[in-house]
């Protein structure tokens, strides 16, 4: 069979890139519907992107490579699309947005536009070899218990990384990506809770309040959440991708307030109060009781001199904590690293060694805070390579 574009991946960036490439274009994945990772994306109402995206909301070593298709396919070009299609949506917190009704409207608003343009789509197809030709790709599927050679001239990665493996997240792109000679930033979950030692903070699971995360030069404000296996929340997701396994992380447990002079006014007006009792009026109570006891909080506060306010003012603002791991890829929202971009035109996202071949959404290194932002990436990096491929003929 031939086609002028296989497409790699029925996810965001595929299905979006097969929507503007043109000419004959096969979509092929090997799950059973397409769009998984939006169908069950914010809640199942698709967060499907942010009003303030820049290139400032995104981690990559090549920070500046996201700019170009970032600028050419904004998230009010992508805004149009989603009214063009009647899809009612609205906005939460910073920016964020989502549909009113369900994450599937975006999926079937997705095939509207690959089916307009043309594009097929195959699924319960499973890649078995990628080869080079002369003019093009010749890649091997297993479809309906038989193999056939798909040879196409343009060859759009869009696998994914290796976040969420229970629905099939595979390191194809990775693979693929080494065999015709592009080098990989360093992968590891992003997006995702942090673990700390067993049990440390499960009697507080499902506590949650306002907070400041930080890691390195780094900071979130943002809810946090305790688990039974340690944090998680929008804070700590967020700076979860920036941290590394031995950093430490700094929680202010009291972002809107200045605990030192909260304290020096209870201090004057209830003297004979137990920290840990004035503790628990300014944080949630199972919090209160967890940090008197393991800070060792003793006494009223009439014996606590400025000098001791200021030291647990101090600890409130900036909890240290070393997490000893992540939940891993399982519950990771996206992965972190990726095909380096050095490697790709920021451009076309087309591989500058091989003519033909395109690296799209998740599968490079470029990374989206919470918020949107990653299905931004998708619909952006989608569209550059499927624009150049039709500039291309």
């Amino acid at each position: 069979m031939q086609v002028d574009t296989l497409i790699l991946g029925a996810g965001a960036a595929g299905l979006m890139a097969a929507a503007h490439t043109g000419g004959r274009v096969l979509v092929v994945d090997h799950a059973r519907a397409p769009g998984e990772k939006i169908r069950i994306s914010g809640g199942g109402r698709c967060n499907f992107t942010n009003m303030h995206t820049s290139a400032a909301n995104f981690i990559s070593r090549n920070p500046h490579f996201c700019k170009s298709a970032l600028k050419r396919y904004t998230q009010w070009d992508f805004l149009d699309l989603v009214a063009q299609h009647g899809i009612a949506w609205h906005e939460k917190t910073l920016g964020q947005l989502f549909c009113d009704g369900s994450a599937k409207e975006i999926v079937a608003m997705l095939l509207a536009e690959m089916k307009t343009a043309g594009a097929d789509l195959w699924l319960q197809t499973k890649v078995a070899q990628v080869a080079p030709m002369a003019t093009g790709f010749a890649v091997t599927v297993e479809r309906e218990g038989r193999q056939i050679v798909v040879q196409a001239a343009n060859l759009v990665v869009a696998t994914g990384g290796k976040s969420i493996p229970k629905m099939g997240a595979t390191g194809l792109a990775y693979d693929l990506a080494r065999q015709f000679g592009h080098a990989l930033t360093e992968t590891r979950p992003a997006l995702v809770p942090l673990t700390f030692q067993p049990d440390r903070f499960a009697p507080l699971a499902g506590v949650a309040l306002p907070v400041h995360a930080g890691c390195h030069d780094t900071r979130f404000a943002e809810a946090m959440l305790f688990t039974h296996r340690g944090l998680s929340g929008p804070a700590i997701l967020q700076i979860s991708s920036y941290w590394a396994e031995g950093d430490r992380i700094s929680v202010n447990l009291m972002p809107d307030a200045d605990p030192y002079e909260v304290l020096r006014a209870q201090r004057q007006a209830s003297g004979r109060r137990q920290l840990g009792t004035v503790l628990a009026q300014m944080l949630p109570s199972r919090l209160a009781d967890h940090l008197t006891a393991d800070w060792g909080l003793t006494g009223n506060l009439a014996d606590q001199s400025d000098a001791k306010l200021k030291a647990l003012a101090g600890k409130l603002t900036g909890w240290e904590l070393l997490p000893t791991g992540s939940e891993g890829y399982r519950t990771a929202e996206v992965t972190l690293g990726g095909v380096d971009t050095d490697g790709l035109s920021s451009q076309s996202m087309m591989s500058k060694t091989v003519p033909g071949l395109y690296f799209i959404g998740e599968a490079v290194d470029v990374t989206g805070w919470l918020g949107g932002y990653n299905f931004q990436w998708a619909w952006s990096s989608g569209v550059a390579a499927g624009r150049d491929i039709a500039a291309r003929g």
